[in-house]
This record gives C-alpha cells, sequence and structure tokens, in this order.
C-alpha cells in the first residue's frame, strides 16, 4: 500500500509539472513585450584580458625540483598560485618583483603535482589556469653516509663527518641541506674538508650530555649536474662525560682530566726523531681493541725499522694509522724516552689486561675523546686526516 501511493504521489507530481510547463508558455495579452525572451538574451560576461603562463608546460615529466617552476601573468597580475603535491599540501612560494610566482624551497623528486592560478585585468576580471607535471626520479645518488650510530653516545670532542661517494658541486645547498638541532642552543657549523667530505663541530668543544639532532634534508637537492641526495632522516646522538687527555711529549706523561677533573696521570712513549707524533687535537675515531700494526707505508724497506705487530687496547686517532694503544715491548723507554713510529704507547701486557695502564685508559675511554698532544716535533695534524678539524680556528671554520 506504501509502495502505491508514492507511485501515486510521483504520478501526480508529473501531472502537475507538465501542465505547469504548458500554462506557461501561453503570452498573457497585457504583458511587457519581450519579457518571455529577456533570458535569452542577456551577454556573456567579458573575458579577462589577462592570460596566465605555467612553465613547465602542461604534462611534462622529468622536472628538476628547482629552478624551473614559474608562473607569469600578462595584461594583468596574479592574485593566487597553488601548487599541490598528491598529499594536498601547498608547496610555498611567493609574487617577486616583477610579479611572476616561484617556489621558495625545492619540490619532491619523482612526485606530481598541480598548478592552479587565478589573474586579473585592470578591469577586475579574472582568468584561470591548472597545469600540471612530474618531477624526475633521479638516475644518480650522492651516497651520502656519515660516522654517527642512531642514539649513539660521545665524547665531547666529537666531530661529524658526513662523506659523499660523489663529488659535491652545490655546496651551499648540500650545507643548507644538513641542520643540527642541540639541547643547549650550541651553534654547529659545517666545514667542506673537500668535494666529497663536510664536517660539522661547534666553536669550542661540545658540552656534556648534550642531545642533539642531525637534519637530513638531501633527497630533493640537486648535488651534482644529475646527482641527487639520497637521504631525509632525523639522526640523534648524545654528547655524554667529558674526557680530555693532554699528551706532553716533553715529559712522556699525559694528564686526563673528566669533567674537569684530573683522575689519572699516564706515562708514555711517543714517535721517536724522523716518526715524530703529529701535534695538535686528535679525537678516538674508533675502539679497535687488538689490531695487528705494520710498517707498510710507514717505514722504508731494508731500513731495518720495519715491523709487524699485534697490539691490544688500540685507539685510532688519525686515517693515516696514529693509535693510542698498549705496549709490551717497550718498558725501558716508557715515561722516559720516544721510542715508537709515532703512535702514543702505553704499558700493557702482550695479550692486554685490563688493570693496566693501557687497559685502564682503554675502557675509561669512548669514540669522541680528545688527545692533544704538545711539544711534539711534528707537524699539526691536518684536517682531514681524521678528526683533525678542531685545529682550523673557528673564524676559518
Amino acid at each position: 500500500m506504501r509502495g502505491a501511493h508514492v507511485a501515486g504521489a510521483l504520478a501526480g507530481a508529473l501531472v502537475l509539472m507538465t501542465t505547469a510547463g504548458c500554462s506557461s508558455g501561453a503570452a498573457k495579452p497585457d504583458g511587457p513585450k519581450g519579457t518571455a525572451g529577456a533570458t535569452a538574451g542577456e551577454s556573456k560576461p567579458a573575458a579577462s584580458a589577462a592570460t596566465i603562463a605555467i612553465a613547465p608546460a602542461d604534462g611534462a615529466t622529468g622536472v628538476k625540483p628547482t629552478g624551473e617552476v614559474k608562473v607569469t601573468a600578462t595584461a594583468g597580475k596574479l592574485t593566487s598560485v597553488k601548487v599541490t603535491g598528491p598529499d594536498g599540501v601547498e608547496v610555498p612560494g611567493q609574487i617577486a618583483a616583477d610579479g611572476s610566482w616561484a617556489p621558495t624551497g625545492s619540490l619532491l623528486v619523482a612526485t606530481a603535482y598541480t598548478v592552479d592560478a587565478l589573474a586579473e585585468d585592470d578591469k577586475g576580471v579574472v582568468a584561470n589556469a591548472r597545469s600540471g607535471f612530474t618531477t624526475l626520479t633521479p638516475d644518480k645518488e650522492a651516497g651520502t653516509s656519515d660516522n654517527i650510530a642512531d642514539a649513539g653516545t660521545y665524547g665531547v670532542g666529537m666531530i661529524v663527518s658526513v662523506r659523499f661517494k660523489r663529488s659535491v658541486v652545490n655546496k651551499d645547498a648540500v650545507k643548507a641541506g644538513i641542520t643540527f638541532e642541540t639541547s643547549d642552543g650550541t651553534e654547529v657549523r659545517g666545514h667542506w674538508v673537500n668535494d666529497k667530505r663536510i664536517d660539522f663541530r661547534p666553536e669550542n668543544y661540545w658540552n656534556a650530555d648534550t642531545k642533539v639532532t642531525i637534519h637530513y634534508k638531501l633527497k630533493n637537492v640537486e648535488t651534482a649536474p644529475g646527482v641527487y641526495g639520497d637521504v631525509d632522516k632525523d639522526e640523534p646522538f648524545t654528547i655524554g662525560r667529558s674526557q680530555v687527555s693532554t699528551v706532553d711529549v716533553n715529559t712522556h706523561r699525559m694528564s686526563v682530566v673528566r669533567d674537569g677533573r684530573q683522575t689519572d696521570t699516564v706515562e708514555f712513549t711517543a714517535g721517536k726523531p724522523g716518526y715524530d707524533t703529529w701535534n695538535g687535537v686528535m679525537v678516538v675515531e674508533a675502539l679497535e681493541g687488538t689490531t695487528r700494526m705494520t710498517s707498510n707505508g710507514v717505514t722504508k724497506e731494508g731500513s731495518g725499522d720495519e715491523y709487524d705487530l699485534v697490539v691490544p687496547h688500540a685507539m685510532r686517532l688519525t686515517d693515516s694509522g696514529t693509535y693510542v694503544h698498549g705496549n709490551s715491548w717497550s718498558a725501558g723507554v716508557i715515561g722516559r724516552s720516544n721510542g715508537s713510529h709515532g703512535c702514543i704507547g702505553v704499558t700493557d701486557t702482550a695479550k692486554g689486561g685490563d688493570d693496566t695502564p693501557a687497559g685502564k685508559l682503554y675502557n675509561s675511554s669512548m669514540v669522541g675523546d680528545v688527545f692533544k698532544v704538545v711539544n711534539s716535533k711534528g707537524a699539526t695534524v691536518s684536517i682531514d686526516n681524521g678528526l683533525g678539524g678542531w685545529n682550523t680556528p673557528w673564524a676559518q671554520w
């Protein structure tokens, strides 16, 4: 019964619609002339004199994420430009002094974008345009890596060293894509060591217990023509307690200062004449434990100075092979004279005892700890030899 009632109502409605349509077509004898055709005779809105040009062209692919997007208007001015990705988020941008619009940052690679633009002519009539394009998918990547482990803890001398497999040409863009956030507000700066390496540090050693986060935003940065960064991530780490050791080659003693208090004095032997230990600040790059050391590249073959040793408690200080390590074969010179080939040798047993001076020093150390060598006849360690950046003045960093 209910369905029949609805059907009947619909039929009645159709009748009413038909009747109304017939009656409206009958002209009244006393009606105003031309009234029935007024709507049909109205003029269409005037077209805007403004025209909008969008670069790149609609449907373009392989678009670079920087420098290629521009919107302009002629015979009018832009009033709105929106560039959005598939997530609907707008790309920030601004209208320049010449009236054109461009993004203020990089777009994402391998992403489709839509452009919607409005412009007005001098009469206020609006023109609109829509376009779409897709950014490139990189064929080559920079190959980015660093010396930091997520959530790692490091000494106060830690220098963050970021390295690339491919040479970087756009150094300013890459540096801007690596930023640091610190819990105590410490400023961190980057310094290009060479075309494949940039190191970061504060002006002075880090404060103990500082929380640090590296923000990498490199995936959309063109590091060199046709080469793009390959990392967007946040990488946190912590600075632990402070430990700075001063190694005096004249006295053959090092003072170990932890959190501002001297905790130990350690006897050692350093580089003998011709193999002088580097002067300056060196930072523990790695705690290698038991390590084999040979004279390859250090001494001349047939000189009588060749060696091939397995040493305990080895802490690497430079890429060229300077270590603080345990020494069980030079008891007569440790604390008295310098007899090594450049390393800093500390008393130990052949297999490395935890209760020896070398063992105690090793077990109290961490990557990022500072060893500052003074009064050596050797040159100052260079910035590219390990983490030697502390020897570069801040004004030049």
